[in-house]
């Protein structure tokens, strides 16, 4: 399967953030943000911006003197054992913080072994995740997260997908046509969020932001009931800017 990845600003975000917290990590007997400004070539406001995410994220720390080291969140996804358990916990805290943000429920995606999976999402009693009414693995042609993920991917792997996935008519909105479909995809701004105008469910409204990772094919999502369409496009641009620490923890 061959990848279709473009850069966006969450990515150069992500990338900066980890360029910070190795220089941290080397230093084991902390340095300081003058030294960081020197080591990573960031502006200071950039990097006064970076720590103030990395510190919230418990990737680093302040110590007494000033000076920055490596943090508890660093350590416990370090550690082999406690890997898989520490990184879905702060994916989770991290999802946590983009539902509140964006004021809708949110849900983390990948593509993975052909087929598309939400591994985790955030909602809560006032922002309802959607009903899986259909699989999300068969009605990718209907979703903003299925949409988004396709289109990091090149052509023929899309054709794959759509030939295992027949695109059946979920709503009256629903595309159905693969050659409309690959036509949309192909002329999708890399950086503009995917959407879905009650294509899956009648009643919902769905954005997706792409989020790779390495070669991994990802995507963080959002979902609104329909009355609160007008909000559609500013709580998506909210999503993309906020994506960073879940970039960063899936980078790491």
């Amino acid at each position: 399967m061959a990848l279709k990845h473009e850069p966006t600003a969450p990515h150069h975000w992500a990338q900066e953030a980890l360029r910070v917290l190795e220089t941290v990590a080397r230093h084991s007997t902390g340095t300081t943000d003058t030294e960081l400004t020197r080591l990573t070539g960031l502006a200071p406001e950039r990097l006064t911006t970076l720590l103030r995410m990395l510190r919230r994220e418990g990737y680093v720390e302040q110590a007494a003197d000033g000076t920055y080291v490596a943090g508890q969140a660093l350590a416990r996804l370090g550690s082999a054992q406690q890997r898989q358990a520490a990184l879905r916990d702060k994916l989770q805290r991290a999802l946590d913080r983009l539902r509140d943000s964006v004021g809708a429920a949110v849900y983390l995606s990948r593509y993975v072994d052909g087929e598309v999976s939400v591994t985790q999402y955030a909602d809560s009693p006032d922002t309802p995740r959607v009903n899986e009414w259909v699989d999300f693995r068969c009605s990718a042609h209907a979703t903003a997260v299925g949409k988004s993920l396709l289109t990091q991917l090149d052509h023929a792997a899309r054709r794959d997908h759509l030939a295992r996935h027949r695109m059946a008519r979920l709503t009256s909105h629903t595309i159905t046509s693969d050659k409309v479909l690959l036509s949309r995809l192909a002329a999708q701004p890399p950086t503009a969020p995917v959407l879905d105008l009650q294509e899956y469910a009648v009643g919902t409204v769905c954005a997706a932001v792409p989020v790779t990772a390495g070669s991994a094919v990802g995507c963080l999502a959002l979902s609104l009931p329909v009355e609160d369409a007008h909000r559609l496009r500013r709580a998506a641009d909210t999503l993309s800017r906020n994506a960073a620490p879940v970039l960063l923890t899936l980078t790491i």
